[in-house]
C-alpha cells in the first residue's frame, strides 16, 4: 500500500503541494513570525511554496495574516522576505549537489 502524502494548500498561489515541497511560516506562541524549516515547531503555521512569487502575493492577498489570524507589521514580513531568500538558495545549492 503506498503511503499517503500529507498535503498543504500554499497561502499565496492556493495550489495543493506536499507538505515536503513547502515552507511552514510560523506564528510562535509569544507571538513572533519565523521561518519553521523543520515543520515541527509548536505554533500556528502557514504554508507556502518555495517560490518568492508565491510569498509576494500572500503578502498582498493578505493570505498570511489570515493564516496565522494576526496583523503582520511590514518590517516583520520584510525580515520574512529575506530569510526566505536565503534559506532558497540553500535548497537549489543541496538540490544541485
Amino acid at each position: 500500500m503506498a503511503k499517503k502524502i500529507p498535503m498543504r494548500q500554499c497561502v499565496g498561489c492556493g495550489e495543493m503541494r506536499g507538505k515536503k515541497e513547502m515552507m511552514r511560516v510560523l506564528r510562535t506562541v509569544d507571538g513572533q513570525i519565523c521561518l519553521d524549516v523543520t515543520g515541527k515547531k509548536n505554533g500556528r503555521g502557514a504554508y507556502l511554496c518555495k517560490k518568492e512569487e508565491c510569498l509576494r502575493k500572500a503578502r498582498k492577498n493578505k493570505g498570511l495574516e489570515r493564516s496565522l489570524k494576526m496583523n503582520i507589521p511590514e518590517e516583520v514580513l520584510d525580515d520574512l522576505e529575506k530569510e526566505f531568500t536565503s534559506l532558497k538558495k540553500e535548497f537549489e545549492k543541496l538540490e544541485s549537489e
